[in-house]
């Protein structure tokens, strides 16, 4: 059987690996804080791997869903996560609706997806990314429910940035997650996603939903101060790099199919060291 330190040296590696914006995020945080940080992330990154590798089925998902269940009452499958994750879930008080809600949000990924508004798009972002922000200010820590609704909006930013940049990745795996509403507004085919056509109309749907990202990222904006003092670093950071990927498309002009938009190794750690000094 798995130790729990030794559970919690398998998050930390994958989070070191994977996480690749997320972890710049964790350094500034407490030892525990970024344990638990990583614990969460090695959960998350196997779900959303259930969902995106190859062969993905929906009894792997099924499967991981009782995992989690026996995981939470204490009892361990194999895979190395458990032990950290439980011990994270359970000194931090975390609910356990919301790892129920981002196992229903992968498994929804497992079909080719269409949405139709922006109603079904935010219902998506909120159980594969609003709930990762629910769960992770219980480890940055806060006193009123207020903060609750600030999460969510924040997750949603960062999920409509992740969308944004990964356009036509995602059509290629038959994944279309910009709201058909949107597309018939603007005169955009889901084929002009698929083969990279940067048309006039193109770039006015991006300005468009790039718009209504800002807007969330600006609503969840008092949440760095509801979030414990020692934590707000850490969050600031966060909002900061997923911010600054949506200024990084704005400024590329939309072009979001030559090449991916990422930062840079020097610009997130400038990010963490502007944190670091307030």
């Amino acid at each position: 059987m798995i130790t729990i330190e030794e559970s919690y040296q398998y998050c930390l590696r994958v989070a070191r690996t994977r996480a690749k914006n997320f972890y710049y995020s964790f350094v500034l945080l407490s030892t525990q804080q970024r344990k638990a940080m990583c614990a969460i992330y090695a959960f998350m990154r196997y779900c959303d791997d259930l969902s995106d590798e190859p062969g993905a089925s929906k009894a792997a998902v099924d499967g991981w869903r009782a995992d989690l269940e026996e995981a939470l009452q204490g009892r361990f499958t194999d895979h190395p996560v458990w032990p950290a994750f439980h011990h994270t879930v359970r000194r931090f008080g975390i609910p356990h609706e919301y790892f129920r809600q981002m196992i229903d949000g992968i498994s929804s990924d497992l079909e080719p997806r269409r949405l139709e508004t922006f109603d079904e798009l935010y219902r998506y972002c909120y159980q594969v990314a609003s709930v990762v922000g629910l769960t992770i200010i219980h480890i940055f820590g806060f006193d009123t429910r207020s903060a609750l609704p600030l999460a969510e909006k924040c997750g949603v930013a960062f999920q409509l940035t992740n969308i944004l940049r990964d356009i036509q990745e995602d059509a290629a795996r038959g994944r279309i997650y910009l709201p058909a509403e949107d597309l018939r507004r603007f005169g955009v085919t889901e084929e002009d996603l698929c083969s990279g056509n940067r048309s006039s109309a193109f770039l006015e749907l991006m300005r468009f939903e790039a718009a209504r990202a800002r807007a969330y990222y600006n609503e969840s904006l008092p949440l760095l101060e509801l979030v414990h003092p020692r934590s707000r670093s850490s969050l600031w950071a966060l909002i900061s790099i997923y911010s600054r990927l949506l200024e990084r498309i704005e400024a590329r002009n939309y072009d979001v199919f030559t090449q991916r938009v990422r930062l840079s190794l020097i610009e997130k750690s400038w990010i963490v060291v502007k944190a670091m000094v307030g």
